[in-house]
């Protein structure tokens, strides 16, 4: 029986099947044919109206790694193409699923410098899974299950179809496509039983054993075999900054976060253990410091997905392609029940040091100007713990990071390999719009808010109720941080005049009030919790404020400064 409409439509249909039901974009010309037929199906497939499309593919990235779902966007030709780059090599980077969709100048106007035409395929090949042009309306099923297919199976990333005009007026025949198969594409190896019986022997065999835990535990779903593990194994657990979550931030063998501005008990206890898991990481320069003074007496075992990272910027002394869920299955009944006490009890020393030079002047600070650590920490506890927390990039993320705390998986969303500036506020809107019976609070600075502040049109079209925390010091404060530190105090282009945050959140119907004293906060704070409606603090904070510890470009990661003139030493 002949089904026939045209390449639209069938896109539309094509969504639907692969259980879209929500959609990021922005129309335009050569695009217009695929909006004319979303008219016709609003209610199977709601669109978002973002106001810029980078805000529509943060905005699907955060949709996407709250929920574990394919983030979908719309846009037009030309610039609209090339206005998703960022949000591209950020959700390449940082492994989540997309699927951008493009207008194109018809196929008969193609190198001829039509208006709004660019190469959108050559232009975005490298900084996505897949690409590719499609010129004819009887391609576009198969495309949009092969995007998909692509997207979110193996290690997930983003894929572009980039859809001519005339392919979207032409007619298809039009049935649904599936793709469970690509040839020469095994997007999850079969795991090697050898490798997971020498993983086995060598943690069974460790006195300092260590896990990290990446983005990967979180994308394969593998929180809970995680815990097991690590309970059945005794074994700390630090993570990185995507894995942050995949362990509760309350949990005894939880040590917390690795890298740059990480806890100073996983960092220096790196470069003590014996033997290192690693799950669904990539050993990232921020995670290692120093490469050749990384983990010298450990041997790695590294659990991935992708086999292009092993032995990429860390040897390991055993690879495990593998799914990390089911890789973690696999090994947990070969794991010895033990206890190691002198290990655990290693790190103590650690948390007392940070403790008293780093967390109490931050977060419990006597006097002065507010700190980011402070603001952070109360929020969290006026959530219970149980919000999900959106960072943009800078100081905020860090604090952010360091400060917020979680109970549930998928809790904490961040920009971390490309760190996008302005990611925060549409990718807020996304996890909201994804996880509507959630909390979600955004922190962001006054730098990185600008950058994607049109997004607040969003939240006043839809009445998303993000919660946003603008740590505002008038600085680019990472920046800042680095100038003061490396650069002689020397702050070149950091200081910033801001506008009326609070006047410009009223503009578009969003409660928000200024919090310029400690006094304030929590009453503040409690307002916006209370809400059920969008809200912002405007928190006024201490422009000298730094984040800390921080391993110093070319430091080993046991090299950490706990303030700007001391550097981190256990006493013996």
């Amino acid at each position: 029986m002949s089904n026939m409409i045209n390449g639209a439509e069938a896109l539309i249909k094509s969504l639907i099947c692969e259980g879209v039901d929500l959609v990021f974009g922005y129309p335009g010309g050569a695009i217009i044919p695929v909006y004319d037929k979303l008219y016709d199906y609003t209610s199977q497939l709601k669109h978002i109206l973002v106001r810029h499309e980078q805000g529509a593919t943060h905005a699907a990235q955060g949709y996407a790694r709250a929920t574990g779902k394919t983030g979908v966007v719309i846009v037009t030709s030309g610039p609209a193409a090339t206005n998703v780059i960022t949000g591209l090599s950020d959700a390449l980077m940082d492994s989540t699923p997309l699927v951008v969709i493009t207008g194109q100048v018809a196929s008969s106007l193609l190198g001829s410098d039509a208006f709004q035409e660019t190469d959108v395929v050559g232009i975005v090949h490298p900084v996505t899974k897949w690409a590719v042009q499609i010129r004819r309306a009887e391609d576009i099923p198969a495309a949009v299950a092969r995007a998909f297919y692509i997207a979110n199976n193996g290690r997930p990333g983003p894929v572009v179809l980039d859809i001519a005009k005339d392919a979207q007026v032409g007619m298809v025949d039009w049935h649904h496509e599936v793709c469970d198969y690509i040839r020469s594409y095994l997007p999850v190896p079969e795991i090697n039983d050898a490798d997971i019986s020498e993983a086995a022997r060598l943690l069974n065999h460790a006195e300092r054993p260590m896990i990290l835990s990446g983005h990967g535990v979180m994308i394969a779903e593998a929180e809970k075999e995680l815990q097991m593990l690590a309970e059945k194994a005794d074994i700390p657990v630090a993570a990185t900054l995507l894995g942050l979550s995949t362990m509760p931030s309350d949990h005894p063998l939880y040590k917390g976060m690795l890298g740059m501005h990480g806890n100073i008990g996983p960092n220096y206890n790196t470069n003590r253990a014996d033997v290192i898991l690693a799950i669904g990481m990539r050993f990232d320069d921020r995670v290692t410091g120093r490469l050749d003074a990384y983990a010298p007496d450990a041997k790695i075992i590294h659990i991935d997905i992708d086999s292009s990272e092993f032995n990429k910027n860390v040897r390991a002394a055993l690879t495990v392609h593998a799914d990390a869920k089911q890789a973690l299955e696999a090994l947990l009944p070969k794991i010895n029940q033990t206890r190691r006490t002198d290990w655990l009890d290693s790190f103590t020393p650690c948390e007392e040091v940070e403790m008293e030079k780093v967390i109490k002047p931050e977060v419990h600070p006597e006097e002065g100007l507010m700190k980011m650590g402070e603001v952070v920490d109360r929020v969290s506890r006026a959530f219970h713990d149980r919000a999900i927390g959106v960072t943009d990039v800078g100081q905020n993320q860090m604090f952010g990071s360091r400060y917020f705390r979680y109970t549930e998986p998928r809790s904490l969303l961040t920009s971390g390999g490309l760190g996008t500036m302005g990611f925060g506020l549409p990718a807020a809107i996304g996890a909201k719009m994804g996880c509507p019976d959630r909390q979600v609070v955004l922190f962001v600075g006054d730098g990185g808010f600008q950058m994607t502040i049109q997004e607040l049109g969003t939240i006043l079209e839809y009445g998303t109720a993000v919660k946003i925390v603008l740590l505002n010091n008038n600085f680019l404060g990472n920046v800042r941080q680095w100038q003061q530190l490396f650069f002689n105090g020397r702050f070149s282009q950091t200081p910033m005049i801001n506008p009326d945050f609070v006047a410009i959140a009223a503009a578009y119907g969003i409660p928000a009030e200024n919090v310029d004293d400690r006094s304030q906060l929590d009453a503040a704070i409690d307002r916006m919790v209370k809400s059920d409606t969008a809200y912002m603090l405007n928190v006024n904070i201490d422009p000298t404020d730094m984040i800390f510890p921080m391993i110093p470009l070319g430091a080993a990661v046991d090299e950490m400064i706990i303030n700007a003139n001391e550097k981190f030493e256990l006493s013996n």
